[in-house]
């Protein structure tokens, strides 16, 4: 139903910037909401960023709150990360993820989203 590719990921000094994209096929305008999650080196996969679809409404996890910016281009499916004031701890694998049912854009949670790009390394040096 939904199929999403990353990219734009890279390797970055602290400080820097970088702009991931994510391109969506299928039913993407039918998605309640998209997000993007990250998963550092031994650790678990957590949420970064939402948008709503049809509003374009967003939320932010604290930790990128003010750095991050998630945005869309619908008549491009695309989903946009810009990623500002980039430290060492944002180092990670970034994923795009979507959302049919509506349960992912209240929870924010991986296991409530169920359809997921295969992610794009972003590593901070500092």
């Amino acid at each position: 139903q939904l199929q999403l590719v990353e990219s734009g990921g890279g390797s970055v000094q602290a400080g820097g910037s970088l702009r991931l994209s994510c391109a969506a096929s299928g039913y993407y305008w039918s998605t309640i909401c998209m997000a993007w999650f990250r998963q550092a080196p031994g650790k678990e996969r957590e949420w970064v960023a939402g948008i709503y679809t049809e509003d374009g409404r967003t939320h932010y996890a604290d930790s990128v709150k003010g750095r991050f910016t998630i945005s869309q281009h619908l008549a491009q499916n695309q989903v946009y990360l810009q990623m500002d004031s980039l430290e060492s701890e944002d180092t990670g694998v970034y994923y795009c993820a979507g959302d049919f049912s509506g349960m992912g854009c209240r929870t924010w949670t991986t296991e409530t989203f169920g359809y997921w790009g295969q992610g794009t390394q972003v590593t901070v040096s500092s």
